[in-house]
């Protein structure tokens, strides 16, 4: 999933959490298809409306940093989506109160499911 756009209330300013600002979130998930590519199930494949729903549910909790919107959207993923192997998200701020003319800043965060 690409340039997923949220407004959300992240940060460690007050008026950041107040105000809001625009956000863009990149999914990119690891699967065997295998099964999915026969059986032509949602089942059996990875539901992308579940993770764009785990994206906006995460992203509607206001907090302090990225790293841990990032964090808690990789557990969720890792919780509610048994066929995803792994996982990295970036989440980007546009235009950040940073003092500067910066267009974006981004984090990315990558997560491997634990072997059982």
């Amino acid at each position: 999933m690409n340039q997923v756009r949220i407004y959300a209330h992240h940060g460690c300013l007050a008026e950041e959490t107040v105000i809001g600002s625009d956000y863009l979130v990149n999914l990119e998930v690891s699967s065997d298809l295998t099964r999915s590519a026969t059986t032509d199930s949602l089942e059996d494949t990875v539901d992308y409306v579940l993770l764009n729903a785990i994206i906006s549910e995460e992203m509607s909790i206001p907090r302090k940093l990225l790293e841990t919107v990032a964090s808690s959207i990789l557990d969720n993923i890792m919780k509610r989506c048994d066929t995803v192997h792994s996982a990295s998200v970036s989440v980007s701020k546009l235009n950040p109160p940073i003092g500067g003319d910066v267009g974006k800043v981004t984090i990315k965060m990558t997560r491997e499911r634990k072997p059982l």
